[in-house]
């Protein structure tokens, strides 16, 4: 049987009842569209995030204790909150020993409420030095920063995150005005320009110097040296150099902390890139669930297809007969039902990938409960979905057709 006659018959079998085969078709175009839409989302996301990481800066290092201290810390356990102390991030301010860092901002983390009259709310509060925003990439919407005479002087101001200044003063400007944080008093010199989009958003936040959170807040005691610190954001010299930069920083605090050859380090180092190769793992695991979860519909649309089919040879058993009586072999039968279940999932699979772009380009940007849904469309997964879709078909179809074939001629053209 040659192709052209082979398709022309597969087509007509299809149209003999629309219906059945539209739906078969819905099947199909359900599994497919959904694949791509979720692939879509899931890839979108993973851009996004690595896009906002990369925001943050290429030569951005962070230093923080090490696993095991920070363990430790959590469930209060000895003095290992004092791994990382700003007498450490000012060590890494060495043209001498640590010659590829261009900026430390040494930074300390607490939470508390900040209070405006009859407004409050809660805050993610950050002590810090300076140079905080510069490391952070953060620039003031209005007023100042936090200045190292503010550090050094232990000064009751702050900054705040757009958010946190919306919620207590609404369009007002706050800078010169008096808020409270944690139940002290608190002048507000500055406010943060908002940061909607990125990964490290500060918006809801309030910045103090690092010392008035060890000395005012928490009412710590001890030298200014001895302040711990949750982490320190590190600056290199340029993108090239921040491999050099962190194995300088290494050696700095190894050295400091007087640690043997065979001990591990008491600290974590990140640059950027390893954060985005960590999250692209994550992220990559995450579009292949996605995936897989969307791809379970399109494996019951190829269920769909084999009842389909089966129900297909059982009406036509008659035809199967006169056409083998006529000089068809076995093959041309199991040929045209392999052809007709493939010409239905790869029909399918065509205007499922035209219906999942379609999606996942009009949803690009669309809002769900307050989050931007953002989508990346790849042509490689709209290829991918095609193939499966046939291959689906031909799976599918297979037992359906060798069951055609391996009918009896003598009792198919008995079969009422």
């Amino acid at each position: 049987m040659n192709l052209v006659l082979l398709l022309s018959t597969a087509l007509s079998s299809i149209g003999t009842n629309k219906l059945r085969a539209s739906l078969t078709l819905l099947g199909i175009v359900i599994g497919v569209s959904s694949v791509i839409a979720m692939m879509a989302v899931g890839r979108g996301a993973q851009v996004s995030v690595t896009a906002r990481i990369s925001d943050l800066g290429t030569d951005l290092i962070t230093v923080r204790p090490g696993a095991q201290a920070q363990r430790f810390a959590f469930f209060g356990g000895g003095g290992n909150s004092d791994v990382l102390s700003l007498e450490d991030a000012f060590a890494l301010k060495d043209d001498v020993f640590a010659p590829d860092v261009r900026l430390i901002a040494p930074e300390n983390s607490f939470s508390g409420t900040a209070a405006f009259g009859a407004e409050n709310t809660f805050v993610n509060g950050v002590g810090v030095t300076a140079e905080y925003l510069e490391a952070r990439n953060l620039v003031i919407a209005s007023g100042r920063n936090i200045s190292n005479v503010d550090v050094e002087n232990i000064s009751t101001v702050a900054v705040l995150g757009s958010e946190t200044s919306k919620t207590l003063f609404g369009q007002r400007d706050p800078v010169g005005v008096t808020i409270k944080i944690s139940g002290r008093e608190f002048t507000v010199v500055g406010v943060i320009k908002s940061q909607q989009g990125t990964i490290f958003n500060p918006d809801s936040s309030v910045i103090v110097p690092i010392t008035t959170v060890h000395y005012r807040l928490n009412n710590e005691k001890g030298l200014p040296d001895s302040i711990s610190v949750s982490s320190i954001n590190v600056l290199a010299t340029s993108e090239s150099t921040v491999d050099d930069a962190r194995l300088d920083i290494a050696t700095v605090l190894r050295l400091r902390h007087e640690l043997a050859a065979d001990d591990d380090d008491d600290f974590q180092i990140t640059t950027q890139q390893d954060t985005i190769e960590t999250l692209e793992g994550t992220q990559g695991t995450f579009v292949i669930l996605l995936g897989s979860i969307a791809g379970i519909s399109l494996l019951v649309g190829g269920i769909g297809v084999m009842n389909i089919m089966l129900v297909s040879v059982t009406e036509r058993t008659r035809e199967i007969g006169i056409r083998r009586a006529v000089g068809a072999k076995r093959r041309d039968i199991l040929l045209q039902f392999v052809t007709e279940a493939v010409l239905m999932t790869f029909g399918g699979g065509i205007i499922g990938v035209l219906t999942g772009w379609a999606i996942a380009y009009f949803g690009n940007g669309a809002t769900v409960a307050g989050d931007v849904i953002e989508t990346a469309i790849e042509t490689h997964i709209a290829v991918i979905a095609l193939v499966v879709s046939v291959a689906v078909g031909l799976f599918f179809g297979i037992y359906p057709a060798v069951r055609a074939a391996s009918l009896n001629p003598i009792e198919a053209l008995r079969h009422e």
